[in-house]
């Protein structure tokens, strides 16, 4: 790829919630996205990348203005112009990150863990999913709780993003494995991904879950996009279902909809101010 320009918008998570910072990336037409976590203070970064507009200066002041307005603190903004390869922009401080009792989640730059018995490579580029955020990490110890225990003969990521959770579970001996996202860039990585570390999967563009059902699902996104698909999502559970990207405080909630809609809570795991929720088929 050839190197470009772009702007980048760069905050601490604190500043802003996920969901926010989504909007915000939908409505300035954000080219790229990633999540990074600084290796000394393991705080976790919000970035997104947008086409370099005529008038720098006002582009800048509108990316501020609407953050702003969603709720983040001018202190917390750093905007600026990169020169370089904005599609790899995210390998500044992404290094291999122990996860569960036995996952290594590593970029291809990086040397693999001698402790680790599963190994994962993921170079995620502009599609989200690293291992680094609570939400992401909560999911990966899950499907690792759950494929210790039993290989999954069928699993659903929905809302793949680079396809992490979907490899985690087809490392861990899954088959039958389908990633499902509403971003095309998603479709490729979560294929690019899994061809580079050996497992089969099926990647599919769509905002919907399958029409079938799968021994085990799992979906971290929002809550917002949970709620929207409790029935549909619910209905594709064969056994076991993983939920995540969710605050604390929205768990009740996203646990209610999901009871509702025939299913039975297990466990609910927090990770700061993270959860993530674990139900099976009734």
């Amino acid at each position: 790829m050839q190197n470009v320009t772009c702007v980048e918008l760069k905050m601490n998570a604190k500043a802003m919630s996920e969901d926010a910072f989504g909007q915000l990336k939908q409505a300035f037409a954000a080219l790229g996205g990633a999540e990074e976590t600084d290796v000394d203070s393991g705080d976790v970064f919000y970035i997104a990348w947008f086409a370099v507009q005529d008038d720098q200066e006002q582009q800048y002041l509108r990316l501020k203005t609407g953050a702003l307005l969603l709720g983040a603190a001018a202190s917390e903004l750093h905007i600026h112009t990169l020169n370089d390869d904005w599609a790899t922009a995210w390998q500044k401080h992404w290094q291999a990150v122990r996860i569960g009792v036995s996952l290594c989640v590593r970029p291809s730059f990086c040397a693999a863990l001698p402790d680790r018995d599963v190994d994962i490579v993921l170079d995620p580029g502009m599609a989200f999913g690293t291992g680094t955020h609570p939400t992401t990490a909560l999911c990966l110890q899950a499907v690792e709780r759950y494929c210790l225990a039993q290989r999954p003969s069928s699993v659903l990521d929905m809302g793949a993003g680079s396809g992490l959770l979907a490899i985690a579970a087809g490392k861990m001996g899954a088959s039958d494995i389908h990633a499902v996202d509403y971003d095309p860039i998603s479709v490729q990585a979560s294929a690019v991904n899994a061809e580079i570390n050996g497992i089969t999967l099926t990647s599919t563009l769509g905002d919907t879950p399958p029409d079938r059902q799968f021994e085990l699902v799992v979906a971290n996104i929002l809550a917002g996009p949970l709620l929207d698909m409790a029935q549909p999502l619910s209905a594709a559970v064969g056994q076991h279902l993983i939920l995540s990207g969710l605050l604390i405080a929205q768990a009740p909630t996203v646990i209610k909809a999901y009871e509702q809609a025939g299913l039975q809570h297990l466990t609910t795991h927090h990770d700061a101010e993270w959860a993530a929720v674990e139900l099976k088929r009734r």
